[in-house]
């Protein structure tokens, strides 16, 4: 959990799912002078690129958009371990990840992304290459029937919320026979959302359907949703996948960014 978003890192190989996150990022920041831009380059022995030569082009390529240009660090390693060696050393608050997502519906590979959200102890904004514009009015958190753990990891989704004014939807997926909405643990959950979210609740929402990432993913399209945010470390197999698998799911599937606040 963070209490600010000050410094971002994205991990960036030449390659076009990194350019994406990249030009992602840059909106997210802006001209604000408060954020800076950090990018994070594993070497794995092969690869010949000069980094001053790339970092030059790159600051020429997005100077103009930011007030602070952008950093850059790089390191051996598996790429796992070193962007968290990175996370911890330069004390980041975000990381903004792109992703080519899965090439068809039986891909069940673990991926770097999705072994970074399960790993880090920062939240990680995940964006598939497939994102046409920058877009943030619209943010769909998913919540199971547990209790929120740590109901301050929903701080992090009102920074986001408060930058770009934009509304939190509530969404939870009725996958299994139950009584939805009345417990004593959806009331908690409703007053710590109340509390942290302010006037950025919108809605609370809740859908049936057996498959979870099906009804997410549904819903992100019938809603014109921009980003999804789930709390990885909250998840429980009573009522939706494992932290793991969900998070893996849908950073594989999902057409929107997806916020993973560990």
């Amino acid at each position: 959990m963070m209490s600010k978003i000050s410094t971002i890192l994205i991990p960036f190989n030449f390659s076009n799912t990194s350019e994406k996150a990249l030009e992602y990022a840059v909106e997210f920041v802006g001209k604000d002078p408060n954020l800076q831009i950090i990018l994070a380059y594993v070497l794995d022995g092969n690869n010949s690129v000069k980094k001053e030569e790339v970092l030059k082009a790159v600051g020429d390529k997005y100077g103009a958009s930011l007030k602070r240009p952008i950093e850059w660090v790089s390191t051996k390693g598996t790429l796992t371990e070193s962007l968290l060696s990175i996370t911890e050393k330069q004390h980041i608050d975000l990381i903004i990840m792109g992703t080519f997502g899965a090439f068809d519906d039986d891909d069940s590979k673990p991926t770097n992304t999705s072994k970074l959200v399960a790993e880090v102890n920062r939240p990680v904004l995940v964006v598939p290459y497939t994102t046409q514009e920058f877009k943030m009015k619209n943010i769909a958190l998913v919540l199971g029937k547990e209790e929120i753990e740590d109901t301050k990891a929903l701080d992090t989704l009102l920074r986001v919320a408060r930058r770009f004014n934009a509304q939190v939807h509530v969404l939870t997926i009725q996958n299994k026979p139950g009584i939805y909405g009345y417990s004593e643990i959806d009331e908690k959950n409703e007053n710590a959302i109340q509390y942290y979210l302010e006037n950025f609740y919108a809605d609370r929402m809740f859908i049936e359907n057996p498959d979870v990432v099906e009804g997410i993913l549904k819903y992100a399209v019938d809603k014109n949703i921009d980003a999804i945010t789930i709390l990885p470390r909250n998840h429980s197999k009573n009522s939706m996948p494992s932290k793991g698998l969900l998070t893996h799911e849908l950073t594989l599937h999902s057409k929107v960014p997806v916020l993973a606040i560990n």
